[in-house]
């Protein structure tokens, strides 16, 4: 089995995890197995407690477990289907070798970061692999090359590489060569002080990828390779993309980035084929329509709140060869007045799921605009319970009802506590999580595009529909049209009368590919393109 390393120097937020899923997708399509880890640094048992301004999107994967969004990458640019063993934090780590402690496992050693620290961070790679059978595992490091937190994980994989032997381990530095607009001229000493830093740990790079906003020159890369002690042709230019992170992989393919891996790992596979790939970036690049829809959130400040929703609009837009336009709405904005001009103009609305109070009857109002207007609606998770809200004080005459979440004292609780959540105590992992069977209704839309009428979506919420009002809606055309298997949970609502009015209590986003589109999403965008120019696809 091989191994790669992937760590990152300079800065955060260079794309590490972009660089391993996109070199996941090129071995993948070399005839290789591959397998994806991240392993993040954090003291946090894991980001599910998280706040999206901190930490962006928890990624949930079909196990139940709440991890950090490059997993989402991982799944979206490769075929791997990924559990709890993907992830791992300082938090795990420390948590299991202070229970190991306890439990006598150490025979009454001293319990130190080398060696046991490191020793179950390097299990975790073993049992990854053990697991998977994989003929390549690649793992992220987190962070950036220096901080304090994140030593124990690069002492760990460069113990890892020395008991793996040469030509089973590779390390790919991502690092940062910043244009200076004042000198006209990019800088190439940053790069060489991390990888510098890097060395002093024990690690030296195999590739560096270097993030950049110019082009690197020759030049450049004689003196990036002379400081850096890597071979020219392994200085990696990785220019930001014109137009979508799924031209990364290309892009590493004309920098023969899988050649210089598979050489270093002695792999011995044939190249590439990725026309299939190209025609999809040909539909996001020259896409043959184009729409326009707003997605209306209160994390819309940040770009990683939304990651897997926006990504998956982008996926229904591909299935339909269309370019789509996605416009942030603010929720709060929403609420003031005539806030719903923000609305004005778009082919669909999406509603996404979300926690707590604030913006809740924005997103409400963008439901009832949706519903009133005849604009088609996808909600997600709490874009269901929104959604609900809105149909029973507006259609329902039901006033102020709400959800338990939002209002504990609501005379109509519509959306309620979960059964199951009502003497849970702890907040991290304790949701409902993970894939859950759901029963289609025959005829329904959401059955027609599935094609099926048993799907497995993955969840995360403590809060669901009440079924005590289940009768009233029914009467006055709400349909329920997906369920649990046992028919108690409601899963997908809907309305017949309205061109496209659909939510799920599940999350959709999280099983969509840009080469396999998620049916709702891509029933959503060509919804969205018959009410911009009325017409179907």
């Amino acid at each position: 089995m091989k191994y790669i390393f992937v760590t990152g120097g300079v800065v955060s937020s260079l794309g590490k995890g972009l660089t391993a899923a996109a070199l996941g997708t090129l071995l993948e399509n070399r005839g290789l197995k591959v397998a994806l880890q991240k392993f993040d640094p954090y003291l946090n048992v894991d980001p599910g407690t998280m706040s999206p301004f901190q930490h962006g999107e928890v990624y949930v994967l079909d196990d139940g477990a709440e991890t950090d969004l490059d997993l989402g990458h991982y799944e979206r640019f490769t075929s791997v289907k990924l559990t709890r063993l993907n992830n791992l934090t300082s938090g795990q780590v420390y948590q299991t070798v202070l229970n190991n402690e306890r439990e006598g496992f150490y025979l009454g050693k001293t319990v130190q970061v080398i060696p046991h620290v490191t020793d179950e961070i390097k299990r975790r790679i073993h049992v990854l692999a053990a697991e998977t059978k994989a003929d390549v595992i690649i793992t992220e490091i987190g962070g950036t090359t220096g901080d304090i937190e994140g030593l124990p994980f690069l002492e760990a994989i460069r113990e890892f590489a020395l008991e793996a032997g040469v030509g089973n381990t590779c390390f790919i530095h991502v690092t940062y060569v910043p244009f200076i607009k004042a000198a006209g001229e990019l800088k190439t000493k940053p790069t060489q002080q991390s990888v510098a830093k890097l060395r002093e740990i024990g690690i030296t790079p195999h590739l560096i990828a270097c993030r950049c906003e110019k082009p690197l020159d020759k030049e450049l890369r004689q003196k990036i390779s002379l400081f850096c002690n890597v071979p020219v042709e392994a200085v990696i230019e990785e220019k930001d993309v014109d137009h979508s992170i799924y031209e990364l992989p290309l892009v590493l393919q004309r920098e023969r980035a899988d050649d210089l891996v598979c050489r270093v790992l002695h792999l011995d596979a044939p190249g590439a084929k990725m026309a299939h790939w190209q025609e999809m970036i040909r539909k996001l690049v020259a896409p043959q329509h184009r729409v326009r829809v707003g997605v209306v959130g209160k994390y819309i400040g940040l770009q990683d709140a939304y990651k897997s929703v926006y990504e998956a609009i982008i996926h229904g837009g591909i299935g339909n060869d269309s370019g789509v336009e996605i416009v942030q709405v603010d929720a709060e904005e929403l609420e003031k007045k005539d806030g719903e001009k923000l609305l004005d103009g778009l082919g669909g609305i999406c509603v996404p799921g979300g926690f707590g109070e604030r913006g809740i009857e924005g997103k409400i109002r963008a439901a009832q605009f949706a519903r009133e207007n005849k604009i088609p609606y996808l909600g997600l998770c709490l874009g269901m319970q929104i959604a609900t809200i809105e149909f029973a004080r507006n259609v329902l005459k039901l006033e102020k009802a709400h959800s338990t979440e939002f209002d504990p004292d609501t005379p109509h609780p519509v959306i309620a506590l979960l059964d199951a959540q009502r003497k849970v105590t702890k907040k991290g992992g304790t949701m409902r999580l993970g894939a859950q069977p759901c029963q289609l209704t025959v005829g329904s839309q959401a059955g027609k595009l599935y094609g099926s009428f048993v799907v497995n979506e993955r969840h995360r919420h403590r809060y669901e529909f009440n079924n005590a009002y289940r009768e009233k809606f029914e009467k006055a055309g709400f349909v329920f049209s997906g369920t649990s298997p046992d028919g108690k949970l409601v899963e997908v609502i809907e309305l017949p009368s309205h061109p496209f009015f659909l939510a799920s209590q599940f999350h959709p986003e999280f099983l969509s590919k840009p080469h396999q589109p998620h049916p709702l999403f891509k029933g959503f965008i060509a919804a969205a393109h018959q009410q911009m120019h009325k017409k179907p696809l």
